[in-house]
């Protein structure tokens, strides 16, 4: 198995990425292929100690940044590292990829150069998110603002296929993220995507408002990319405010130190949990390839998690078992 991985990608470029990419490789036994400046990944690697022959280099002279626009990037710029290493599968090179880089780009590039899964009219992003009774899934989380209620539908096919692989739960609850419970709640999308899921053979739930999100009760919820995304982002700044809100209180005085001290297994079990380097990064689900988005500001451990994600998904034949649920289950037509 090869998995590509975007040299270039990402905030702490290319020595979070190769050092993540050597964990991996002693860790999971992975072989790999790094797209971007030859001398600069070369020069990373000779900092470690791993077997030579996991891992080769793709020269790659171009680089995309965050801030260009993501399909013009994608069409201009064919010797970049993250163009290389999507190319990589689409050549059957490589099985799946790995990328910190531009989410927009990586997702065009997805789209336009590996190609949607027959059935899926749109790809979605779907990272796991822990939550205080168990992790769960938003999808989508920011792929596509504007969506019908069959895209709903299609998100939520594919993340019981992804749930059950990842996370061995058998027949997830599917819900749908909404201002309410009651079924006639919300706008025309969550109405009608609410009929679809309703009388599909998925093991819906219902409506989810968002307070209820974070219990982690549901395993998949449901939504368009603008809702998702808002709700990801949510999440991290009040998970890091907490912290933050914390520590601070501790630091207060010196009865709250000695407190905190004999609290630090407790917050470091906690801090553990809600931590986004133990999943690695979120999957793009839709593409005929595995394509696994991790954080911007990812470290090594991140890497090696987001890689490790890439490894299970293509040991699950992840893109496969998408294709067969859309058979056994077709509902382009619903």
């Amino acid at each position: 198995m090869k998995i590509a991985i975007d040299g270039m990608g990402g905030d702490n470029s290319p020595s979070a990425i190769v050092e993540g990419s050597v964990m991996a490789v002693k860790e999971f036994g992975v072989e790999l292929i790094i797209t971007g400046p030859e001398d600069a990944i070369r020069s990373e690697l000779e900092k470690y100690q791993y077997p030579k022959e996991k891992i080769t280099i793709l020269n790659a002279t171009e680089v995309i940044s965050t801030n260009e626009p993501p399909v013009m990037a994608i069409r201009r710029k064919k010797d970049s590292s993250l163009y290389k290493a999507i190319e990589l599968v689409k050549k059957g090179e490589a099985e799946g990829v790995v990328s910190a880089g531009s989410t927009g780009a990586f997702m065009a590039g997805s789209l336009f150069i590996v190609g949607r899964i027959k059935g899926i009219d749109r790809p979605a992003i779907a990272p796991v998110i822990p939550g205080k009774n168990g992790p769960f899934m938003v999808i989508d989380c920011g792929a596509n603002a504007e969506c019908k209620p069959l895209n709903l539908l299609q998100f939520a096919v594919m993340g019981k296929v992804f749930f059950q692989n990842f996370m061995s739960v058998n027949n997830p609850t599917i819900g749908l993220i909404n201002i309410g419970v009651e079924e006639e709640k919300g706008n025309e999308l969550t109405k009608s995507a609410y009929q679809l899921l309703k009388n599909s053979s998925l093991n819906f739930a219902g409506n989810i408002e968002p307070r209820d999100i974070s219990s982690g009760d549901v395993n998949i919820l449901v939504c368009d990319g603008f809702v998702g995304n808002t709700v990801l982002k949510m999440y991290e700044g009040v998970a890091f405010n907490i912290f933050s809100m914390l520590k601070k209180e501790i630091m207060s005085s010196t009865m709250s130190k000695i407190g905190g001290m004999l609290l630090t297994p407790v917050f470091k079990g906690f801090k553990k949990k809600f931590d986004y380097k133990e999943y690695g990064g979120a999957a793009f689900l839709g593409v005929k390839g595995i394509c696994i988005k991790a954080h911007g500001s990812s470290d090594g451990k991140a890497i090696k998690n987001a890689i490790w994600q890439a490894k299970k998904a293509c040991d699950n034949k992840l893109i496969d078992k998408i294709k067969n649920e859309l058979e056994m289950n077709p509902i382009n037509q619903q």
